[in-house]
């Protein structure tokens, strides 16, 4: 009984912290590098004939060129209001509308920007380890309140605390893994 509490605590503990792994990626990829990426814009909220729609469900893109990014909608008539969206984002880029389809051209970050960009990512990343310690100290709460109904022994609360303390340690080391890529990506020329 009391393993399969534990091993239920211990596996929604891992999923949580996982999913937080995959908001800060998420949250890297929306930043810009100069390198065009879908990722910059395919969140975006585009008011598609009233509604609310993210950009992705009405366009699709290609980057034909490190630092070119082609959004080409799926109904002509939404080019406008694509653009539109594009022009009022904080991308800071003029999107081209030839018709058809619009480019995006990403230029170089210069140095400065880079290094701003590089702090933005380390706080993001503190902002996921963050969140993983917590969802730690409350995985714990929940065992110690097992322990306390009687339904989990203190050897068994100290073995799986072991095992939340290593699910911890792989999940913050995921998100060091995925800094240290995207400085890396922010500081390359």
């Amino acid at each position: 009984m009391d393993d399969e509490l534990t091993a239920l605590v211990v596996a929604d503990t891992e999923e949580r912290m996982g999913r937080a792994v995959d908001h800060t990626q998420m949250e890297f990829g929306a930043i810009r590098t100069g390198r065009a990426s879908p990722a910059l814009v395919e969140h975006l909220k585009v008011d598609y004939y009233g509604a609310e729609t993210e950009l992705r469900q009405i366009a699709g893109f290609s980057v034909p060129e490190a630092r070119m990014l082609v959004i080409s909608p799926y109904d002509k008539g939404s080019l406008g209001a694509i653009e539109k969206a594009l022009q009022s984002s904080d991308l800071g880029i003029q999107p081209s509308n030839d018709g058809v389809v619009i480019r995006l051209a990403f230029p170089v970050p210069t140095e400065e920007r880079r290094k701003e960009l590089v702090k933005v990512v380390r706080q993001k990343a503190e902002d996921g380890r963050v969140a993983i310690r917590n969802l730690r100290r409350s995985a714990r709460h929940e065992l110690e309140a097992l322990q306390k109904n009687g339904d989990l022994s203190d050897d068994e609360l100290d073995r799986v605390e072991k095992e939340l303390d290593k699910v911890t340690h792989d999940q913050v080391a995921a998100i060091d893994r995925l800094l240290a890529h995207k400085e890396h990506e922010l500081l390359e020329i």
